[in-house]
């Protein structure tokens, strides 16, 4: 065979493949199609009837995109970071959820190392003690991220882990979380549920609107990305690395660290 057969038959070969692929967007125009497409990559590994239709069901997320291209309090000072994101407030109401539920943070340190006052902080900033968990469709948001060509890379893995959750019954299509698809008392995202999330009230279900659970999975994903209890989590410490793997934004992974250190005393 010639060398231009050759690279023809495998254009040809490979044609099928590419059009498979499901093409990332920066506009709604797109986004129905990328649907399609990437229903077929959803199948092949694995996602099942209720995913599928979760899937074909999602909307173009706007509000999603809007908050994602304008993070503004990631460039704050740490100072002015804190300010706005009510440090004071979290400290003075953490100490009293340690000292209400010291039995429940006191099991969670002796099974996963990790001490309450870090716990207690991401739940503060997070959700502000579960106080607002999100007004957004978990399954739009996430495949709108998946679909945006911004960052579609990191996100098609968790819009993946969503259509599963809804197969395994965890989240529904319905369900509501934060902007960018997070979940939950402390936010998770899809794929991390699926990963680090347990039942932390023995009720035999994961369900991250429960406060047991959600903590105990924030507990279970720290000590999984490295944790080592009894050791420091201040900057320049061993666990700061740890805290850094919850959240990117330098200004709140030293957030965390100090709101934690108060907290625990």
């Amino acid at each position: 065979m010639s060398i231009r057969r050759i690279a023809l038959a495998a254009l040809i070969a490979l044609a099928p493949a590419a059009t498979l692929a499901a093409t990332c967007g920066n506009t709604s125009a797109g986004y129905n199609q990328w649907k399609a497409d990437f229903a077929k990559e959803a199948k092949r590994k694995g996602v099942k009837a209720k995913g599928l239709q979760a899937l074909a069901g999602t909307s173009y997320a706007k509000g999603t995109i809007a908050a994602d291209r304008n993070q503004k309090s990631f460039k704050y000072t740490l100072q002015k970071f804190m300010q706005v994101r009510g440090a004071d407030t979290i400290v003075a109401q953490g100490r009293k959820r340690k000292q209400r539920n010291i039995n429940f943070y006191n099991g969670l340190e002796q099974r996963y190392g990790v001490p309450a006052g870090v716990i207690i902080a991401i739940h503060g900033m997070e959700t502000g003690f579960g106080g607002f968990m999100g007004d957004s469709n978990v399954v739009s948001s996430i495949s709108t991220l998946a679909y945006d060509c911004r960052r579609s890379e990191f996100f098609t893995g968790h819009a993946l882990a969503a259509l599963q959750l809804v197969d395994r019954g965890v989240i529904s299509p319905a369900s509501i979380g934060a902007k960018h698809g997070e979940l939950g008392h402390t936010q998770f995202l899809p794929g991390n549920v699926l990963k680090y999330g347990v039942d932390g009230n023995g009720d035999g279900r994961l369900d991250l609107n429960n406060q047991s659970d959600a903590l105990a999975s924030t507990a279970n994903f720290l000590r999984q990305k490295g944790w080592k209890p009894g050791q420091g989590y201040q900057e320049g410490q061993p666990n700061f690395r740890v805290i850094q793997e919850w959240n990117a934004a330098g200004v709140y992974q030293k957030a965390i660290a100090i709101m934690a250190a108060k907290i625990d005393g």
